[in-house]
């Protein structure tokens, strides 16, 4: 998601987000989470990753979105009807320069908060997708238990993409759920998207045992919490994608775990 550039912050040069997505696959990346409507003014995701990696390894898996429409100067205004869906899948395909996608997210409700709305149709035509071969696989993103279900009675659900983390961990139920069920869980702002500050002391208390960063133990917290869990921080820095990918190595022990629960009401 960053390695095109904000839209109205500085833009990447292309040759930083080139190297940020190699060096990724050359840490042990093996899943790399993109979307068409991940651009900005001057770059687009999926033309950083095709230049950086096409022919994809055959073990890294690309999983990409669809959903949300954005103007060509960025607004997110609609989510797509059923029948827009097969042309977002297929931009995905000519950008990315594939004949099938990996793993394709229907996401949801744009920026707003999950549940509520019935998402039957629309992943009906994702699953009749699946079906002509455009889409090895399907996963549902911003969803609520219950649209997960709805989802499910339509097709098998490889992956769940929602907010989780540390600091925000109101989700917790249905990470156990897709535990349970074999379905990965994908946090998005597992460091707080710039949106939440990874703020607490109990955070600080554990970094500093270990000696590393609040953002490595939000991820190793992460991976900790559940089987079911694939950390996606994003990036567009050699140095942060570095210390992302080291806290792969970080050992959380029960007291860590503990005082990284919840604080209850």
């Amino acid at each position: 998601m960053q390695l095109p550039g904000r839209w109205a912050g500085p833009a990447v040069e292309r040759a930083t987000a080139v190297g940020v997505a190699r060096r990724a696959v050359e840490l042990g990346a093996r899943h790399i989470d993109t979307a068409a409507f991940y651009f900005s003014a001057t770059a687009r995701a999926n033309d950083i990753l095709r230049e950086a990696l096409h022919p994809y390894p055959a073990d890294v898996t690309i999983a990409t979105k669809v959903g949300p429409l954005r103007t060509a100067t960025g607004e997110m205004y609609a989510e797509a009807r059923p029948e827009q869906l097969r042309g977002l899948v297929e931009e995905n395909l000519r950008q990315l320069g594939v004949d099938a996608l990996d793993l394709v997210y229907l996401r949801v409700g744009r920026l707003k908060a999950v549940g509520g709305v019935p998402l039957g149709e629309r992943f009906a035509a994702l699953a009749a997708l699946r079906e002509e071969g455009l889409v090895r696989r399907l996963g549902v993103s911003n969803v609520s238990a219950e649209q997960l279900a709805e989802a499910r009675a339509i097709a098998p659900v490889a992956a769940v993409q929602n907010r989780f983390g540390v600091l925000d961990q109101a989700d917790g139920a249905l990470v156990d759920e897709c535990a349970g069920a074999g379905i990965a869980y994908m946090p998005f702002f597992a460091l707080g998207g710039g949106h939440t500050a990874l703020e607490s002391g109990n955070l600080r208390t554990v970094a500093e045992r270990h000696g590393v960063t609040a953002h490595q133990v939000a991820l190793a917290w992460g991976l900790a919490r559940s089987p079911a869990i694939i950390q996606i921080p994003g990036t567009s820095s050699l140095a942060h994608l570095e210390e992302n990918m080291a806290a792969a190595r970080i050992a959380l022990d029960e007291d860590d775990l503990a005082l990284l629960e919840p604080v209850k009401d």
